[in-house]
């Protein structure tokens, strides 16, 4: 999953102004168990850079896009972060291994 996100970013490079995403983001994405995150019915999926349904007609959003806006927020050690809305917790997850 960490390396189609890492072809995605580079494929962005006009987008996000970079073409890779940060050091600590990639680890986060590496680190955090996404199979956790979505129903059982679904874990095989749980690792493709796809959405997937989550129940409520909700979703637990695409690997990359998790991983972009993460890399965005630019987030430091010593940041204080409040999610709302944070559905299974994958994006807070994900934040936590940051802050």
């Amino acid at each position: 999953m960490v390396k189609i996100i890492a072809v995605h970013a580079s494929m962005c490079l006009e987008e996000i102004g970079k073409d890779r995403l940060s050091d600590p983001v990639m680890q986060a994405m590496a680190t955090v168990p996404r199979h956790r995150f979505v129903p059982v019915e679904l874990q095989e999926w749980a690792y493709e850079d796809v959405p997937l349904p989550i129940g409520c007609g909700k979703t637990i959003s695409q690997p990359f896009i998790v991983a972009l806006m993460t890399d965005l927020l630019a987030i430091e050690e010593q940041d204080k972060i409040l999610e709302i809305g944070t559905g299974l917790g994958y994006q807070a997850a994900i934040l936590t291994e940051l802050a």
